[in-house]
């Protein structure tokens, strides 16, 4: 009986040391599954972090790039602006230019075809000299007088161009060369053939000259 209720109470102490055991164990698996999930959420969280942070620098990469363009847009405008502006103003004083230039030769074509007429009266005038009818050489006088003033009105003017000037092929046109008369008329002008006429300050017609060598 006695040796009965040891075994029993052996029994009952082994029995408690295996349920203390196990319960143990679970407390420790569950410790373990705890750390498992708080380990787990933390590297969640991590990568969580990481991938906002990058995506935090796209943005400011996407801005800054973003703002970059817009700064080079506006750069570019400004150059498209101002080189417009620059031709505007080119195209203004050519145009102004021409229009000045247009002005001052207008009729050209006109004051053109009245020179020959010019050089008749005066051819005229220098025969009439000849004679002695004195009413006859005002009259021509006049005429010639009142077109060549009113020629020189629109802008006509003859060239001064004399005897023994230096001739210049820039402004002279020479028809043909004779031996000098004298040595102070070599390589100068030594007769004025045809009168030079010029419109503003173009030359529409050229002296024609005859020089000496």
């Amino acid at each position: 009986m006695a040796k009965a209720t040891k075994n029993q109470n052996i029994e009952q102490e082994q029995f408690s040391e295996d349920s203390h055991k196990a319960s143990s164990e679970e407390k420790s698996n569950v410790q373990e599954e705890t750390i498992d999930e708080v380990s787990s959420q933390s590297d969640e969280e991590v990568e969580e972090t990481e991938v906002t942070t990058e995506g935090d620098e796209k943005e400011e990469e996407q801005e800054l790039s973003l703002e970059e363009q817009l700064k080079n847009d506006l750069q570019a405008q400004k150059d498209k602006y101002v080189r417009l502006f620059a031709e505007f103003e080119n195209y203004k004083r050519r145009t102004s230019k021409e229009r000045m230039d247009l002005y001052k030769t207008a009729g050209q074509e006109v004051m053109q075809s009245l020179l020959p007429v010019l050089d008749d009266f005066e051819r005229a005038l220098k025969e009439v000299k000849k004679s002695d009818d004195n009413e006859l050489i005002k009259g021509i006088e006049l005429i010639n007088n009142k077109l060549s003033e009113t020629l020189k009105s629109k802008g006509l003017s003859p060239m001064n161009v004399n005897s023994g000037d230096v001739f210049d092929a820039d402004i002279h046109e020479a028809i043909t060369q004779i031996p000098a008369p004298t040595d102070e008329l070599k390589g100068k002008i030594v007769d004025v053939v045809e009168k030079g006429y010029t419109l503003g300050d173009k030359i529409i017609r050229y002296p024609k000259v005859v020089t000496g060598k």
